[in-house]
């Protein structure tokens, strides 16, 4: 596996194993496989998190369907890690961007479904309670920053 010789098996081996996960925890990989490869920037811990929990086209966002990001990282069979440093959610190499891009299946209407999940976040009843000023605390709404600037 030097030099990125055999590793499109590894990856083979690892979508398998996520895909056989049961219903629930593989739909949670991908869709968190689909978050990570292609959002506008890395996204921090929470931002993704919160972003997981929204269900599209619901006024109300249920911070219960917030997953631990240790349900994430085992659902995604280690091909994501948190970046320590900057506290931030990535694949663990970057040839599995270029492997998964081969796929366009894989991830359809990514960036759809990314708008609508942003859409739906920002027009949830949680967010329209708001006040306008001061801007709300990170740790209260992460995923605020991202759903309004992408």
């Amino acid at each position: 596996m030097n030099n990125g010789v055999g590793l499109g098996g590894a990856y083979d081996a690892t979508l398998e194993r996520i895909r056989t996960q049961d219903g629930e925890k593989a739909k949670l990989a991908l869709v968190t496989l689909m978050w990570v490869c292609h959002s506008e920037r890395p996204l921090q811990v929470e931002e993704l998190c919160h972003a997981l929990a929204v269900e599209i086209g619901s006024a109300d966002f249920d911070p219960d369907n917030v997953p631990l990001i240790a349900t994430l990282l085992g659902c995604c069979q280690g091909l994501i890690t948190v970046d320590k440093e900057a506290s931030t959610v990535r694949l663990i190499r970057h040839t599995i961007r270029e492997y998964l891009s081969a796929y366009p299946n894989l991830f359809p209407m990514a960036h759809s479904i990314i708008t609508k999940t942003c859409l739906t976040y920002l027009n949830s009843q949680q967010v329209k309670k708001l006040p306008p000023y001061p801007v709300p605390d990170d740790q209260d709404m992460p995923f605020l920053k991202y759903s309004s600037t992408h």
